[in-house]
């Protein structure tokens, strides 16, 4: 209960401040290193607050008729009541519905209020889809940039630059009205003067992208960088981070999304997606009060939110709402579902109305399948599930290693410099290769792609027998000197893939692992496609292929092996499951390639489950020390609360405050010489019956109205929290009487209660304190902060690593 920072006169209402930020479940102590700390640290419990008062003609008065501002909010840094905020919606939704049946105004009132959840949805999905539209043509057209620039009109993209052109299908990216950097500046794009220049050109650009977003992120939004999905699944637990989730770091990381896509780093859009989309919604909220004002319902929304964030990141609405069940919601009704679903179908439509790639897709790797698999081609899928855990687990524990070497040494305190020096690598090293040059996206494009007659990419040069090819469905064939030299460069591909991502997820720019995981398992996954081909092509004899795969037949789809590659990485590094099978079979539209994509998923995750349980959210959520109580995870150790609660055996005795003792000055006595959240109220010292807890802020707040608005407070009046008044002398002061802003029912649990049992209580309630009684009398409290260093302790980590750093 070691809180910090206490400061008279600094306590205002954020519930209007759409830059607050929650994340649930938790009372913590945060080390803080802000010139403001939050107040309340770890402890709250939950009141109906209407207001706190004095009552009596001379002696006492009600100074509270209406709820003062700040009494019931929560402070930065702080964790949610999910029961009080629940019991609250409930009486605000009981007292619309009584008041409906008495006017006309007010049971339109009342369908109004029922109907602005889907109306924020409808906000949300509409908001989302257009924000990402422009980041998916902002990015593509820079990207291009790097490599030259359209003479038709400079804000076209090379692909839209060359839609007009009279060029051959084969030559349609060599249109005249696209030149590179040395045909603009040299007047020719041949010879190694040319190559140098290009390479020089392509090089700067990155810098110039990349440097300009890390010093908008410093500058601006430091909240900006990241993915931001564990810090989604924090909020969503009932933590509050003010500024996570406001404006100003929507701005800031839409246009420095689109700078550090475009710069080549091994990043993807995807992941920060789904924080613009929580932006939206979070900022939304503030349009109607009920979400305003109820951090539990804006939780719902932005748990929808989540859901159109990845709808318009892979065009997969039910992808979008199973990836917010499965990997971000803390709290997910059954109303919450269906409203998820309709925001990513609204945002899906409108980003397939806005059509950013031109080809009615709504991402850039869709890709259609038609061949059948064969059932023993599932021993290749399950040596790239395989793959997948092996990569996942390697990434999470080597990057996990770099963070925190980040962290704790002077490279923490150089971001720019960080960022500069790993995009020059990166665009060094990329440029040389054609399938690191070009962005991951249409890596991944091209690494699904399935060859056809037209198609001239290097992945496609086979030695073809057009007698032999019957309609459109080219036969397995010899690979050619192309496809020998996309191999290899696939292979250094991979190979710098792996080991720059290391390095590049977690800088201070915006950066999503979704598409660099998948461009790994994509290359690994093309690279056996070939093989297996190959091997089929020159030994359709052996045993193995001789009952399916006939000479001069279609057999092996190498694409189908990149795309199960790409699910099989992304799960051993997300650790998803239902829902990146489904994401996967929405990018696809083949429904026949589910039982391949679920077997490499499945293998993937047990894999790097065997190596380590955590998924790279969840690592970085530890590594942060943010206040997050893991639902999946089982606690079956057997120590009890009087284990776990404070005062400890040598501790000082517990913080209480008498029902009706103490005076104004005792209570501020005891505000500023400790740092705790709340204090436990009871009858008396020396009984220490339990009468209920009031919150530090609360009490701040309250005492300070007292004495601006009411005559007579000073510092000997007395504080109670009955329902009537103490009997006094009448030469006493005035009396304070503050019970309306008194917790009657806190959680209590008994001495000899299971841990196991408690952390499901705080799990299940999302509480944010417990106290602990024996007989009915007060022994301790447990806050959510000691659950966590408590599980800390017991799996051998550092439970001072618990704090929000």
């Amino acid at each position: 209960m070691d809180q910090k920072g206490y400061r008279r006169g600094s306590f205002q209402s954020s519930t209007s401040d759409e830059d607050m930020l929650e994340i649930a479940g938790a009372s913590l102590d945060f080390s803080m290193a802000d010139d403001d700390p939050p107040l309340d640290r770890e402890m709250g419990g939950f009141t109906s607050y209407n207001g706190g008062g004095m009552n009596g003609a001379s002696k006492m008065m009600d100074f509270l008729e209406e709820p003062l501002p700040g009494v019931g909010t929560y402070e930065d840094f702080n964790t949610i009541d999910w029961v009080r905020e629940k019991s609250r919606d409930r009486d605000r939704h009981r007292e619309i519905t009584s008041r409906s049946k008495e006017s006309t105004w007010a049971l339109i009132h009342s369908v109004s209020d029922a109907f602005s959840g889907w109306l924020l949805m409808l906000f949300i999905g509409l908001l989302a889809g257009s924000l990402a539209g422009l980041i998916d043509i902002s990015a593509h057209w820079m990207t291009d940039l790097k490599e030259g620039v359209c003479l038709a009109g400079f804000w076209f993209n090379h692909e839209h630059c060359c839609w007009k052109s009279n060029t051959t299908f084969t030559d349609r990216d060599k249109c005249p009205e696209w030149m590179s950097w040395s045909q603009l500046i040299i007047g020719h794009g041949e010879g190694a003067f040319a190559y140098i220049l290009n390479y020089f050109m392509y090089v700067i650009w990155a810098l110039l992208f990349s440097l300009l977003a890390v010093l908008l992120v410093k500058g601006f939004a430091p909240y900006a960088c990241g993915s931001g999905i564990p810090e989604i699944k924090t909020i969503l637990s009932g933590f509050i981070i003010r500024g996570y989730l406001g404006k100003w770091t929507l701005i800031i990381k839409t246009i420095t999304l689109v700078l550090a896509v475009s710069s080549g780093l091994s990043l993807g859009k995807e992941g920060p997606l789904v924080h613009v989309a929580c932006c939206c919604g979070n900022i939304l909220c503030h349009l109607f009060t009920k979400y305003r004002k109820n951090e539990a319902k804006r939780r719902e929304v932005l748990s929808a939110a989540a859901a159109a964030g990845v709808s318009v990141a892979f065009g997969a609405p039910i992808g979008g709402v199973l990836f917010s069940l499965e990997e971000v919601s803390y709290y997910f009704p059954l109303k919450t579902l269906w409203r998820s679903f309709f925001a990513a179908l609204v945002a899906a439509f409108t980003l397939r109305s806005i059509n950013p790639f031109g080809n009615s897709r709504l991402v850039l790797f869709y890709v259609e399948f038609h061949m059948p698999w064969h059932l023993l081609e599932l021993v290749p899928f399950i040596l790239l599930g395989i793959f997948g855990g092996l990569w996942g687990a390697f990434f999470i524990r080597s990057n996990i290693a770099w963070c925190r070497r980040r962290k704790t040494t002077k490279l923490g305190k150089y971001p720019v410099l960080e960022v500069f020096v790993v995009t020059a690598i990166t665009a060094i090293l990329a440029f040389p290769n054609e399938y690191t040059r070009m962005s991951t996206s249409e890596l991944i494009s091209e690494l699904f792609n399935d060859c056809g007659i037209l198609d001239s990419s290097k992945l496609c040069e086979y030695v073809n027998d057009f007698n032999s090819t019957k309609g459109d469905d080219l036969p397995d064939r010899a690979a050619g000197p192309g496809v020998y030299t996309a191999m290899w460069q696939l292979a250094l591909a991979l190979i710098m893939k792996v080991f720059i991502t290391i390095f590049t997820f977690g800088m201070k720019v915006p950066s999503g692992l979704f598409i660099p995981s998948m461009a790994v398992g994509a290359i690994a996954g093309r690279l056996l496609g070939v093989a297996m081909e190959q091997l089929a092509f020159y030994h359709h004899d052996w045993i193995i292929f001789s009952g399916w795969c006939s000479q001069g037949a279609d057999c092996i789809t190498p694409g189908l092996y990149a795309m199960v590659g790409a699910a099989a990485c992304l799960g051993g590094v997300t650790r998803m499951t239902v829902s990146l099978v489904v994401i996967m079979f929405e990018l696809t539209g083949g429904l026949e390639y589910i039982v391949p994509l679920m077997a490499a998923a499945m293998t993937s995750k047990w894999v790097a489950d065997a190596i380590g349980r955590e998924g790279i959210y969840d690592a970085h959520i530890r590594l942060n020390g943010y206040p997050f109580l893991e639902a999946k995870e089982e606690f079956s150790h057997k120590t009890l609360a009087m284990d776990v609660m404070r005062p400890r055996r040598n501790d000082p005795p517990l913080t209480v405050i008498t029902q009706d003792s103490m005076t104004v000055e005792d209570i501020e006595t005891i505000i500023n010489e400790t740092t705790y959240s709340g204090y436990p109220v009871v009858v008396s010292r020396e009984s220490q019956r339990l009468v209920g807890f009031v919150l530090r802020r609360d009490l701040i707040i309250s005492i300070e109205n007292a004495r601006k608005k009411q005559d007579g407070i000073v510092s000997t009046s007395i504080i109670y929290f009955t329902d009537h008044s103490p009997p006094l002398p009448p030469s006493s002061p005035s009396m304070l009487k503050l019970r309306s802003i008194l917790d009657l029912s806190p959680f209590t649990v008994t001495d000899q209660t299971p841990m196991e049992i408690v952390v499901d209580i705080f799990r299940k309630l999302g509480l944010r304190q417990c106290l602990v009684t024996h007989n009915g009398k007060l022994l301790g409290i447990i806050t959510k902060k000691d659950v966590l260093k408590h599980i800390a302790q017991l799996a051998n980590q550092d439970p001072d690593s618990i704090l929000f750093n």
